[in-house]
């Protein structure tokens, strides 16, 4: 079901990213799937580069914060088996590089809190943080993760 609404807003799901230091890309406990960051990646490159306010404006943040959000949904179903599985989404934390006097990290990460209402409704609303941060790895404009309820099967 969820990935039939991936295909009707024309979107796939990427192969999910492989971890690039001493972490797996996700964790269940107790019925919540907890993430890792990631960031803004396509076919296996960094898309968006640098911070939002100088080297990306607020919609190309917002496209950036989207393209992550479908990179971490391809790791929440490579751990559940499929995103049908996936019951509520509770919290999604999002870093901003931005920079300095920037202050529209909200509206960055609304590309990916869109996405999730737009795939799972009512139970894609969440709880969210909207960081803004000086730097972040490999100068990506943002790294989010999230929080999942899983459903049980």
């Amino acid at each position: 079901m969820v990935e039939q609404k991936l295909k009707e807003l024309g979107q796939e799901l990427p192969e999910p990213p492989n971890p690039v230091a001493a972490y797996v890309p996700a964790v269940e406990v107790n019925g919540l799937l907890f993430t890792s960051g990631s960031g803004p990646i396509e076919s296996g490159a960094i898309k968006y580069h640098g911070k939002v306010g100088h080297d990306l404006t607020v919609e190309e943040g917002y496209q950036a914060a989207r393209l992550t959000m479908l990179n971490l949904l391809a790791v929440v179903r490579q751990a559940l088996g499929s995103l049908d599985r996936v019951e509520r989404i509770v919290k999604v934390t999002g870093l901003v590089a931005s920079a300095p006097g920037f202050n529209q990290q909200p509206e960055v990460m609304n590309g990916a809190s869109h996405l999730l209402e737009q795939l799972f409704g009512e139970q894609g609303r969440h709880a969210r943080s909207a960081i803004g941060v000086n730097e972040l790895p490999f100068n990506t404009p943002v790294e989010i993760e999230m929080i999942v309820k899983v459903r049980e099967e």
